[in-house]
């Protein structure tokens, strides 16, 4: 071997047992602060007199340094911060909860008006509760034109009905509003008479009536008022987009199919029939006269089953039936306006018969052809009970709602 190569693999053993000696070192000197750090520093009662730690004795000349630096590092290293959540009821540790004093709540220094405002924060949420579904006996999208607006803020009824209230005056078509009551969560028919908040809106321009299908004018008419209202509002009209003009044409041939008055007369044998007698005779069946100049006899739900009116063209009074006289009454029933058409049509001929006993009448149809019971009884089958049976299958029944609407 060359010196050089001598000289290395010396160089390179007295570093490995440098590094070992050192390693050693440190290993004794951490043992021995480790001793002194977790030798215990108070008397054990258990073991009676023990010696006390020549560290902590000031007569003792050996060095401190070490573990007053042990004991004083963790006061210089910085606290760490953990993450803080939120908790709607923190429980505080036990430590801290025996650490802690506790002093006692003073409740007469709250303010008196603190339990309101909590109460007024739930009973009126900043966030508005979603509405329920639009109800058909209200507005029904096959029947009507329906614009939904949402309001930013709550806008009285009446202030909302007086808005455009020149403009759908020009009309052919009824326009109904419904809002939704946010105490009652339900939707409910406006009235210019109550002072209702709404905040959602939602306005109908039916479709057809009795004069027929909507026109492309009255459309127009209405969507612009909408818009108008929308921007008077501060609210976003949402307008269905389908083809209303040829919905309205098919909604119009179904009316026409099912819209029929049945009307039964009763005619006088001799002398005419007496205004005193009819007045008596309806008002003892129920009948109430009105100011169309009908007699109508109206179910428990207040809507109206059949009428009774003078077979001649003058129209009853309350002045003039005292005086008057008839040679004929006519007995009329609307059919797609009356539930249960077939057994009402039964007590309206029922009660034409009475009248006809008492007043000395006989039935007849409109070309004063005699009827008799069989004749009156396919009458109810073919023009109630079949009408009134399409008008269910096609989700309409008669006497209901929407029914009231269209054949207002």
């Amino acid at each position: 071997m060359t010196e050089l190569q001598m000289g290395l693999i010396g160089l390179g053993t007295t570093a490995v047992v440098g590094v070992l000696a050192y390693n050693k070192w440190q290993e004794y000197r951490h043992r021995k602060l480790a001793e002194a750090v977790l030798k215990p520093q108070h008397e054990d009662v258990l073991l009676g007199d023990a010696p006390k730690m020549a560290a902590r004795s000031s007569a003792s000349g050996e060095d401190r340094s070490e573990p007053e630096l042990r004991a004083e590092a963790p006061t210089e290293v910085p606290q760490r911060l953990e993450p803080i959540f939120v908790d709607p009821a923190p429980s505080a540790p036990l430590a801290d909860v025996a650490e802690a004093p506790v002093e006692p709540q003073n409740f007469e220094k709250l303010p008196v008006d603190a339990e309101p405002e909590v109460a007024n924060a739930t009973e009126e949420p900043s966030v508005a509760l979603p509405a329920g579904e639009l109800p058909a006996e209200l507005l029904d999208p096959r029947l009507e034109f329906i614009v939904a607006m949402e309001l930013v803020e709550p806008v009285s009824a009446t202030q909302i009905l007086r808005s455009q209230r020149e403009t759908l005056t020009r009309l052919n078509k009824p326009v109904h509003w419904v809002g939704f009551n946010e105490k009652t969560r339900e939707w409910e028919r406006l009235a210019v008479d109550h002072d209702q908040p709404v905040r959602r809106l939602r306005v109908g321009l039916q479709l057809v009536n009795r004069m027929g299908p909507v026109s492309e004018g009255d459309l127009s008419i209405f969507t612009n008022a909408m818009q108008a209202l929308a921007d008077e509002l501060m609210a976003v009209a949402d307008m269905p987009s389908s083809r209303v003009l040829d919905q309205a044409a098919e909604v119009d041939r179904f009316c026409a199919a099912v819209d029929l008055e049945i009307g039964v007369n009763l005619v006088s044998r001799g002398a005419a029939f007496s205004g005193t007698k009819i007045r008596a005779l309806a008002e003892a069946a129920g009948m109430v006269l009105g100011i169309d100049g009908l007699f109508t006899r109206y179910d428990d739900a207040g809507r109206a089953q059949f009428s009774l009116q003078n077979f001649e063209s003058t129209a009853f009074s309350a002045d003039s039936i005292r005086t008057m006289t008839t040679h004929g009454l006519t007995f009329l029933l609307d059919v797609p306006r009356v539930d249960h058409g077939e057994r009402v049509f039964m007590q309206m001929t029922e009660l034409a018969k009475r009248f006809g006993e008492t007043l000395q009448g006989a039935l007849v149809d409109d070309n004063r052809q005699p009827l008799s019971d069989a004749q009156l009884d396919h009458i109810r089958r073919e023009y109630i009970g079949k009408p009134q049976a399409t008008m269910a299958s096609f989700g309409l029944p008669a006497g209901s709602p929407q029914a009231l609407r269209l054949f207002g």
